[in-house]
């Protein structure tokens, strides 16, 4: 894949994460569970890989903080889910293990890792599993969702598999 197209696609996800976490949200615990962030982190894992899924997770959640939309949880979920999303599928070739790599990254992982991030960067004080059941509702929700699209894409195929 040469580099316009990637960036044009990178882009495109960035955007649909973006605006798609406006659209589709819900409460979940002590903080809100936006799915499209994480089908996102699931699709982009399987069509690009990890590197460029880190990169899009960041963007969006970027975006979504300068744009008032989000908090300073968007990073550490979103990038950790996305990594793991594209070495899972990178390893095993199954889309599948991208949404169990989500999964495990953002909802066991991030959330663990959010604790101390919330305490020094928002002044939270949350427990060691405050953000354990969020976590895992919005990316279980989200990884589902992703598993399904990028199944039915890649099964008309669609896109390309490149998979950097």
């Amino acid at each position: 894949m040469n580099r316009t197209r990637l960036l044009t696609t990178m882009a495109v996800f960035v955007a649909i994460g973006t605006l798609g976490s406006q659209m589709l949200w819900f409460p979940a615990g002590i903080a809100k569970a936006y799915p499209v962030q994480h089908a996102v982190n699931v699709m982009a894992a399987v069509t690009l890989g990890p590197i460029p899924a880190v990169v899009i997770a960041f963007m969006i959640g970027l975006l979504r903080n300068l744009l008032g939309l989000g908090t300073l949880l968007a990073f550490p979920g979103g990038m950790i889910g996305a990594l793991l999303a594209g070495y899972f599928y990178k390893w095993s070739g199954k889309t599948w293990t991208a949404a169990a790599g989500e999964v495990i990254g953002t909802g066991f992982i991030g959330a663990m890792l959010s604790v101390p991030y919330a305490n020094f960067l928002m002044g939270s004080s949350a427990g060691a599993l405050a953000f354990l059941p969020s976590f895992l509702i919005s990316s279980t929700t989200g990884a589902v969702i992703g598993w399904f699209v990028v199944s039915k894409v890649r099964q008309n195929h669609a896109i390309p598999q490149t998979n950097l």
